[in-house]
């Protein structure tokens, strides 16, 4: 269970079809409401890179949303590569 105002660690491993990890250029992190509307982008660099392909954010939960979907996002060979989830997050009364 996570809450309002919980700082939470958004990660994604970047890897190839075949498990291998890889390095994708342009690297984004895109937070969505729940009605898939954006709320926040931020472009990721080194400082967010844990190892080969790993890549991480430190996000504030919002208070006012019961709950998020966030994207990783970025171009390897030329072509896109994401993955997205969602964050159900409860308001502490």
């Amino acid at each position: 269970m996570v809450l309002a105002g919980d700082t939470v660690r958004f990660r994604c491993h970047f890897r190839t079809f075949d498990g291998q990890s890889i390095i994708p250029a342009d690297v984004k992190l895109t937070i969505y409401d729940a009605n898939k509307q954006q709320i926040e982008q931020i472009t990721l660099d080194d400082t967010n890179k844990e190892d080969i392909g790993v890549y991480f954010y430190d996000y504030v939960l919002p208070d006012d949303k019961q709950e998020i979907i966030f994207e990783f996002r970025g171009l390897y060979n030329n072509k896109p590569i994401l993955v997205r989830d969602s964050v159900k997050i409860q308001f502490n009364k």
